[in-house]
């Protein structure tokens, strides 16, 4: 059994993220002592806090302001985490410096999936933050033929379009005032609490087709209150970026199973529905 061995999630804010019992309701099954904590860290103070972390650490679970902080320190970074310039895991200890993956493309991947809806062709997302990216990057690889992009402000969409160009998915940005055509999928990326306006909710919801929201704290989010057919909440994608995360934290490589690997996911599933 190892000991000693520290992980983190980092944000800000960071009081509601469940990472916590997740990772530790995994490395319990996995017969590891290792301890995983929150810590609130503003953008402004990742790079200080980063370099102060000392050799217990084996990596990091970073979420929104980071993301962006976690690409510019990773001395490598998967594919994901190129696409869409945005860091979520970061692993620590190595000989040149910490590694970066971006596990929220697979989370999204196989949480579409697990909800029978991996073969959704027209796809809309709301938002045009980090997540937003995960999810372009996540709907080319489901093989969608389009999708739009909608954002309360679309000329901070507009670096969505050259990482649809990259991945061969052609992508029309929107505001909400000009919502186009129906969707099979929604993918709604606003940070948790978010609240649109009922006009711009309503819009979306009209033509939507089923809302794949990946808030989960409070739940169900206000913009799942207004829409009218099918909401899934983003349980699924947190449950399985956090799968993809102690594979890089157990073996350093994010397409190595871990041992036991659906005893592990069940243990995560009960730690969630606690």
């Amino acid at each position: 059994m190892l000991t000693g061995t520290r992980l983190e999630v980092w944000g800000d804010p960071i009081a509601h993220s469940r990472s916590p019992q997740l990772h530790r309701a995994a490395y319990a099954v996995l017969g590891l002592d290792w301890s995983f904590e929150r810590r609130r860290v503003p953008a402004e103070e990742f790079d200080r806090r980063l370099a102060a972390l000392d050799a217990s650490f084996r990596g990091l679970a970073v979420t929104m302001p980071g993301k962006e902080r976690a690409f510019a320190a990773a001395v490598w970074r998967d594919r994901r985490a190129e696409l869409t310039g945005a860091v979520n895991t970061l692993l620590c200890g190595t000989e040149d410096g910490p590694r970066g993956w971006n596990t929220d493309v697979g989370g999204i991947v196989r949480a579409l999936d697990e909800a029978g809806l991996g073969g959704a062709r027209r796809l809309r997302i709301l938002g045009a933050g980090a997540t937003a990216a995960s999810a372009l990057v996540a709907a080319g690889e489901l093989g969608a033929h389009a999708v739009t992009v909608i954002a309360r402000r679309p000329e901070r969409a507009a670096g969505l379009v050259p990482i649809g160009d990259a991945i061969g998915l052609p992508v029309e940005v929107r505001s909400f005032d000009d919502i186009p055509g129906a969707a099979d999928v929604t993918i709604a990326t606003l940070p948790g609490g978010t609240a649109l306006p009922d006009a711009h909710a309503d819009a979306a919801a009209a033509t939507g087709g089923v809302l794949f929201d990946v808030a989960y704290s409070p739940w169900p989010s206000a913009l799942a209150r207004r829409w009218p057919g099918r909401t899934i909440a983003g349980h699924g994608m947190l449950l399985h970026q956090a799968v993809l995360q102690i594979r890089i934290f157990t073996t350093g490589d994010v397409d190595r199973p871990l041992p036991d690997e659906d005893a592990v996911v069940a243990a995560m599933r009960a730690a969630l529905a606690d």
